[in-house]
């Protein structure tokens, strides 16, 4: 997790939701929070407010036993129920790390304590934590690499990105891995595979809290900003509500306040930023029902395919947008196509009598209403193309559901942000015909 992330600095998985409120079933009874609850009580954190509940459409979450009001703190978490680098350096893994040169970074220590506690089982003292933490994951990193090939071209690539930093980062920890065998009976091979860290990695990638440390120079020179944060972690997102989080450092305690009213019984959310889904499936491993923040995006590759390969002075337009980095973030929303995206296509549809207004269209002035309505025709052909390419993939999903039974969570997950992304080209192709169809634009014949 990295600063400014989102709003409470949090990372952290969550299954797909609607934003629609659901009745949850109290799940306080079950064993794991009883001695989850006991543990944090221990600990000094003896909340009353909020129950583990299980809820229809976001899995499990947190519910709410009183009505909580705008501004009012929501959860107190002391700083003896966090684990950080500081807890890794006061265990039996402290030492080892205080020696190891070159210094291991702050996720390092992190993900070594996870895995080597995991493995301790009933003799970990986190073991209560431990025990509702994921088993699995839905990060892209996790996920067969015949379902990554399913999902949209730009999450597509930054999955792989994501792929290789974990191997790379199990292939550069290796060596300080094996200078922790004397603390282990078993062969630390065995201990620290790959799907240890993994899991680890995506444990602290989508649990933790923002929390700023000193820097210590058994650690390198990476930001130490971490938090695993018991109980607290289980709030899921809502794209609809505000909140504050922060460490106080008056109190000790992790704090969050809501800037939303919730009602008793009903599920606690907060925000994990305004992400769209591509982000949140990136980071999290979910994807948000009717998300105000998503948008379908449009490659470089798309609007080159679109327009006219014969424009002599097309390299030069590109040069352009690639300055002002108008290439990047291109997209469809809810409203229709985004500025970005329609300010590419103005210029990228000038004329050769009309290019010298080239800085025109970035100020964002009409040029003429034939540049209007090629940049709307090339958009509508795009969110065409877009639609036809994602209803093919919902076939191939819908088909593989029935092959790859095993892959059906991973599989379902990919539906629902291809049927969202479907939804907003679709809400777009309506926005478009209205402009292109019924003359609803409002842009002169003359040029300036």
């Amino acid at each position: 997790m990295r600063k400014n992330r989102g709003r409470t600095g949090r990372k952290r998985r969550r299954k797909q939701f609607s934003s629609l409120p659901s009745n949850g079933v109290n799940q306080s009874h079950i064993l794991e929070y009883i001695q989850l609850r006991k543990w944090l009580k221990e600990r000094g954190f003896d909340d009353r407010n909020l129950r583990p509940a299980q809820f229809s459409d976001t899995g499990r979450g947190l519910m709410t036993t009183k009505a909580f009001q705008a501004g009012e703190l929501i959860i107190s978490l002391p700083e003896k129920c966090l684990l950080t680098t500081g807890t890794v350096l006061s265990s039996y893994l402290g030492e080892n790390i205080a020696k190891w040169k070159p210094p291991i970074s702050p996720l390092v220590a992190l993900c070594t304590f996870l895995i080597a506690e995991k493995y301790a089982g009933e003799q970990s003292v986190w073991k209560p934590y431990l025990d509702v933490l994921p088993k699995t994951f839905t990060c892209p990193v996790c996920l067969d690499q015949e379902v990554v090939r399913l999902l949209p071209e730009p999450i597509r690539r930054k999955a792989q990105e994501q792929r290789t930093v974990v191997q790379e980062l199990y292939t550069s920890s290796k060596s300080f891995f094996s200078s922790l065998q004397s603390l282990f009976t078993e062969n630390v091979a065995t201990v620290f595979n790959y799907d240890a860290l993994q899991w680890a990695w995506c444990t602290v990638n989508t649990r933790t809290v923002y929390m700023k440390h000193s820097q210590r120079e058994c650690f390198s020179k990476e930001p130490d900003v971490y938090a695993l944060a018991p109980y607290l972690d289980l709030l899921n997102h809502s794209p609809n509500v505000q909140v504050k989080a922060a460490f106080n450092e008056q109190t000790r305690c992790y704090e969050i306040r809501t800037d939303s009213h919730c009602r008793r019984h009903e599920e606690l959310f907060i925000c994990y930023g305004p992400h769209d889904n591509q982000r949140l499936l990136l980071e999290y491993g979910f994807v948000a029902i009717n998300n105000p923040q998503s948008g379908v995006y449009v490659s470089a590759d798309i609007l080159l395919k679109h327009l006219f390969s014969a424009d002599k002075q097309r390299n030069m337009k590109l040069s352009i947008l690639r300055n002002h980095n108008l290439l990047e973030n291109l997209t469809f929303g809810r409203d229709g196509p985004s500025w970005r995206l329609l300010t590419a296509l103005k210029l990228l549809c000038l004329g050769a009598d009309e290019f010298t207004y080239w800085k025109k269209v970035l100020l964002g002035d009409i040029i003429s209403a034939r540049n209007e309505e090629r940049s709307l025709n090339i958009a509508a052909k795009i969110c065409f193309s877009l639609i036809e390419e994602t209803q093919q993939v919902l076939y191939q999903i819908s088909q593989m559901k029935k092959d790859k039974v095993n892959l059906e969570n991973q599989l379902a997950l990919v539906e629902v942000l291809r049927l969202e992304d479907l939804m907003i080209l679709q809400t777009s192709t309506e926005i478009l015909y209205k402009h292109v169809h019924c003359n609803n634009l409002t842009c002169s014949e003359s040029r300036p």
